[in-house]
């Protein structure tokens, strides 16, 4: 009898053999399982936005203070036992010469969403950073638990600048370094 999976001719009769033994038996199963590590490193971190500028207004017409507000808004996550903190610097000074110095600038904080923000007065310095804010370890922004709930963080910062008779009429500028820096 003839077989009707396979032809007849010896060359397609051993192609035929090889193509079956080539077919997974009937039963026959295999499984492998493994398994891999899956690490994430969460490391601590910052972000901060300000506004590209800040007027400083004077409210009376009598050599009365120049003042102005800002909100600083700031991302956080800091590691157990880290820390962070928001500060501030100014560049050279103001320009042109002849109106304020940076140091007669002050500052003062207020409403810290996260952290503590800066106690008093400050006086800006073109020397070394000052504080706007103190963050703890284990905290971070937004997310419940152990993170603020608000998203951004945000803090107030109020400038004044006391308005003397000495200084020259005219516009004056200054840059603003802020950083965040987490630990």
């Amino acid at each position: 009898m003839r077989s009707k999976i396979c032809p007849s001719s010896l060359a397609t009769k051993i192609g035929c053999a090889a193509l079956l033994l080539a077919l997974p038996a009937a039963g026959i199963a295999d499984t492998l399982t493994t398994t891999q590590a899956f690490t994430a490193n969460i490391s601590p971190m910052g972000k901060l936005s300000v506004p590209a500028s800040i007027m400083l207004t004077n409210s009376t017409t009598r050599f009365g203070d120049f003042s102005g507000s800002v909100s600083v808004s700031y991302w956080v996550r800091t590691s157990p036992g880290g820390s962070g903190s928001v500060t501030v610097q100014a560049g050279s000074g103001f320009t042109p010469a002849g109106g304020p110095a940076a140091t007669e600038v002050a500052y003062s904080c207020t409403g810290a969403t996260l952290g503590t923000g800066c106690s008093g007065m400050q006086t800006i310095r073109t020397t070394t950073q000052t504080s706007i804010l103190s963050i703890p370890g284990s905290v971070c922004t937004g997310g419940g638990g152990s993170c603020s709930g608000a998203v951004p963080n945000t803090v107030q910062m109020q400038f004044n600048l006391a308005n003397r008779p000495s200084f020259k009429t005219g516009t004056y500028s200054m840059q603003l370094t802020f950083t965040i820096s987490t630990l």
